[in-house]
């Protein structure tokens, strides 16, 4: 593994920096002061933090929300990053994730981003990232579902983009088997097998070392980054997971790609315990600090929210009639 990964995970573990920063602060005492922004908090936030007028400039701008201005029109970067199994409390209840507590006020948090029941894992990713589940309804490999439906992938491609899956513990590019921390079940671009999908993932769904390399210069316009089955909560306690994103979400926003102002990032989890209401993070410049949004979110709402900030003319399947997380989080 890279030198530059080694030192994201010891960051991510210990919240040191180097090079890079790699952590961000969680102390609410710490977070962005409040700035004007060029559109009004929609009615769907509330308990956001009153704003005045700041002549503040890109340079001084605290981050990782809260930048004066308006939110770009397109975006040139959205980045996922997928954890697993939560309810909402037990992330924003939890005194173990500090830095995603932190997030609900330097950032913005959805109060029902719901899974509509959807169960196990590999349904939901397929949901976020085709428009629907294609009728899947467990967790095996890609050679028992070989699916040739359109996918947010080729439709970034089709934009001439790239779009890349970035797989923590994968050991090969576009691995279709399982390993002890890799689950291709957590891969949803493994199962897309329409035209080009599998020479695009041979070539674009990548091991996870490659994306400080990439953040650095050349990040792709759509990134799916997967921790591995213990960083994304899945074995590992709440903690572990927590001290994962405060190195790979701070490495992002103190990157000069994210400082650009033109890139969105959502921290999501694939399904709940049960309980149905699952957390959910949305770190963008134009995002008021402190934002939380009680209207019904849902994968779908994420995919639009990606389809139209990159520029797609459609949005696939139930995608297309999803609550605008535009309008939600002012993006």
């Amino acid at each position: 593994m890279k030198a530059t990964i080694v030192c994201l995970v010891a960051c991510a573990l210990t919240g040191c920096s180097a090079g890079t920063p790699a952590s961000i602060s969680t102390d609410a005492s710490t977070a962005p002061a409040s700035s004007t922004r060029g559109t009004t908090v929609p009615t769907t936030a509330v308990s956001s933090p009153d704003v005045t007028t700041s002549t503040t400039s890109l340079v001084d701008w605290p981050g990782p929300c809260g930048r004066p201005g308006a939110a770009p029109a397109s975006y040139d970067h959205v980045i996922w990053i997928w954890m697993e199994n939560k309810n909402l409390n037990a992330v924003l209840d939890s005194s173990s994730a500090p830095f995603l507590r932190g997030l609900t006020q330097s950032c913005g948090t959805a109060l029902r981003y719901i899974d509509h029941g959807i169960h196990p894992s590999l349904p939901n990713y397929l949901a976020a990232t085709s428009g629907g589940t294609q009728g899947v309804a467990d967790d095996n490999s890609p050679s028992a579902h070989s699916l040739q439906v359109d996918n947010i992938f080729r439709q970034v491609r089709a934009l001439g983009k790239v779009a890349k899956s970035y797989e923590e513990a994968m050991p090969v590019n576009c691995s279709l088997h399982s390993t002890s921390r890799y689950a291709v079940k957590h891969n949803p671009a493994a199962y897309y097998v329409v035209g080009d999908d599998r020479a695009a993932c041979q070539g674009d769904n990548v091991p996870f070392d490659q994306f400080v390399p990439d953040l650095a210069g050349g990040l792709p316009a759509f990134s799916l980054i997967t921790p591995d089955i213990c960083n994304d909560m899945h074995d590992c306690p709440v903690a572990t997971g927590d001290k994962w994103l405060n190195g790979v979400v701070g490495a992002i926003t103190t990157s000069a790609t994210y400082r650009d102002g033109r890139t969105a990032v959502f921290v999501v989890f694939d399904e709940s315990e049960g309980g149905g209401t699952t957390p959910f993070f949305a770190i963008a410049p134009s995002i008021v600090p402190g934002t939380r949004v009680e209207t019904e979110l849902d994968h779908y709402s994420l995919l639009a929210f990606t389809e139209d900030a990159l520029g797609a003319s459609t949005r696939l399947g139930s995608a297309a009639g999803a609550p605008s997380m535009a309008d939600a989080f002012g993006l």
